[in-house]
């Protein structure tokens, strides 16, 4: 008999896990797959970082930490949110989690009741909705698009507040389109905020430091707004440190109190020796994330140009992160041999069987018709992988 919770229930697998755990699969049985569905730098972290956990092991960094997080790393944080977003954030304002993922979890766990509604702009990242649904909330989707390189406007979000909007969850630069916000579309966002001040947004920064043109605007700086907002970040993305699980997010102190508090009973304080390793990586100058950078950005271009190459793709010119989010609507009413293609879902699992590409369908970000693509790989690989969908799209009929 079934006993798991109607809580359990009402989440789904993440898609993009769950296309990472099939992939491996296929590999287990010798078949070589290109993995294009996880978001990860392929790249090692570098060596002084490293460096500074290995010196937190000999000094004996081993024991129980604060729940928000060591003093040192707190400070660092705080110096790097006003270094490079002109955000002034109080240490009792900040909270170290287990990746920017725990950010989002405690924050969405403590301010969503039953039934509030909290406003996603569609693409979004695939576990926003599941948090939501996790808290009991009612998810409200706004279609962005193409046509609005993926991004939500101050009208829409005006005209989806009601009186039970609790929250507004957005990521920039975006997981899955790449599309970064403007800073006068922010100031435009905010105005409509300021005007509701029962609402709050969660701002997900943690791709900030993948961002190919201009410099990076946080909505948190602006004053009207600042205490609505909460900043989630990172260091996962910008400094390849995925596996080191380190979050953290700046807010008002009454929400990081509540954040803080949820934490001491989920997970307590993150690992000691990973967060010794993030004080050097934040108090490092950002330019050392400025090689990676410009590596992904060729790789962008590359991928750009290879898509082009291939009938019934249409693309935006992602503007950060490392994913290119095309429309695929072209190829649905489409078959190949037992293959029917309805839906990116179908497509994705066509491509995975038949191409030995893993992709991850729009679907799992709130945007059917679309798959994301990530390009957190070698450039042979991207070569490879769109040559083989390529063949196999061609053979749809």
């Amino acid at each position: 008999m079934d006993h798991i919770s109607d809580r359990l229930n009402r989440l789904s697998e993440s898609q993009t896990l769950a296309m990472t755990r099939r992939s491996r699969e296929l590999r287990a049985k010798g078949l070589d797959v290109i993995n294009l569905s996880i978001g990860e730098p392929d790249f090692d972290t570098p060596d002084f970082i490293k460096q500074a956990a290995v010196d937190a092991i000999q000094n004996n960094h081993t024991h129980y930490p604060p729940v928000p997080g060591y003093e040192d790393l707190l400070q660092a944080i705080a110096d790097k949110f006003k270094r490079d977003n002109d955000l002034d954030y109080s240490l009792s304002q900040i909270v170290v989690s287990t990746g920017a993922k725990q950010s989002l979890a405690n924050l969405v766990l403590s301010l969503v009741n039953p039934g509030d509604e909290v406003i996603l702009p569609a693409p979004f990242w695939v576990t926003y909705m599941e948090l939501v649904k996790l808290a009991e909330g009612k998810p409200v989707i706004l279609d962005t698009g193409l046509n609005q390189d993926f991004k939500v406007t101050a009208k829409q979000i005006a005209s989806a507040i009601t009186s039970k909007t609790k929250l507004i969850m957005f990521s920039s630069p975006c997981n899955p389109s790449g599309s970064a916000y403007t800073r006068k579309e922010l100031e435009d966002i905010a105005a409509v905020i300021a005007e509701n001040k029962s609402v709050y947004v969660i701002s997900d920064e943690i791709y900030e430091h993948i961002l190919y043109n201009g410099s990076h605007f946080s909505i948190a700086s602006i004053a009207e707004v600042k205490d609505q907002v909460i900043t989630v970040n990172g260091v996962s993305k910008g400094f390849a440190m995925t596996g080191w699980r380190i979050g953290y997010m700046g807010a008002p102190d009454w929400i990081a109190k509540a954040c803080n508090k949820i934490q001491g009973q989920f997970t307590s304080g993150a690992s000691t020796i990973s967060q010794k390793a993030a004080v050097a990586a934040l108090k490092a100058d950002p330019s050392v994330t400025h090689e990676m950078k410009e590596i992904f950005l060729k790789r962008r271009d590359l991928l750009l140009d290879l898509l082009k190459e291939i009938e019934g793709l249409q693309t935006n010119v992602p503007q950060g992160a490392f994913y290119v989010f095309p429309d695929v609507s072209s190829y649905f009413g489409k078959s190949h041999g037992n293959d029917s293609i309805n839906n990116a879902n179908d497509l994705c699992l066509y491509l995975l069987n038949q191409a030995h590409v893993a992709l991850v369908p729009g679907e799992a970000f709130g945007t059917p018709g679309y798959i994301r693509i990530s390009y957190a790989c070698s450039e042979e690989q991207l070569k490879e992988a769109a040559k083989r969908i390529k063949t196999a799209l061609d053979n749809l009929q």
